[in-house]
């Protein structure tokens, strides 16, 4: 895994977001276990308190288990990880229509532009 952190806000809230876009992404699967605290803070290069302090997030947020001698665990729920995708989706629409409409454009304009994109790259792939 490749770790980005910037100083815009807490190491524990973009080591949960991180995390949250690997689960929703599938790069990190359903029942999958988690490195142990101190290996995960070791890879992301966090102080493991930091590490805990995200896991501990994620735990509350149903996204992560635990089990009390085997570690911790991505949720197997479908409907749960089908829920973080949905939230991740709509902070991202959020962000790009903020975007936009301070480029001056509508929201009605901005899915037209994509449409209109989506369009002539059907055009242009192969069949």
């Amino acid at each position: 895994m490749h770790w980005v952190f910037t100083p815009d806000a807490p190491i524990y809230i973009q080591v949960v977001r991180q995390l949250e876009q690997m689960i929703a992404s599938g790069m990190l699967a359903p029942g999958d276990r988690l490195l142990p605290v101190r290996e995960f803070a070791s890879q992301a290069n966090v102080n493991p308190n930091t590490m805990q302090k995200a896991l501990t997030e994620l735990e509350n947020r149903g996204i992560v288990y635990s089990k009390r001698t085997s570690g911790r665990f991505i949720t197997d729920d479908p409907e749960r990880i089908s829920k973080l995708r949905e939230e991740l989706a709509e902070k991202e629409i959020a962000s790009f229509l903020g975007a936009m409409k301070r480029l001056g454009y509508s929201e009605s304009e901005a899915a037209r532009l994509i449409s209109e994109r989506n369009s002539a790259r059907e055009q242009t792939e192969p069949t």
